[in-house]
């Protein structure tokens, strides 16, 4: 069954986060992720907005999805995102 990260960012430090940015898909193409949503604009139709930027990637499942967040390649980039955006990010199974 498919799982999904929901992120949901507010940058605070564009030019750190731009690292983090160009170095994360290969990673989580390693894993077996694929990007569905990665910014564009979002239109608020209830709630409170949840920040400046939303990134949806589909993973294979739920084994692949904590694989790749908990990858010794990953952990480097986490500390980039980290300093450069306030995050959410949800792990979701799909159905």
């Amino acid at each position: 069954m498919s799982a999904y990260i929901l992120a949901s960012l507010q940058i605070t430090d564009p030019v750190v986060f731009e690292e983090y940015r160009g170095r994360v898909p290969a990673v989580i193409a390693a894993h077996g992720g694929r990007y569905l949503v990665r910014g564009g604009s979002v239109d608020v139709l209830e709630g409170d907005a949840l920040g400046n930027r939303l990134v949806i990637v589909e993973f294979p499942d739920m084994s692949r999805l904590k694989a790749f967040y908990r990858c010794s390649e990953y952990q480097p980039l986490l500390e980039i995102r980290n300093r450069s955006a306030i995050s959410t990010l949800l792990a979701i199974e799909g159905v």
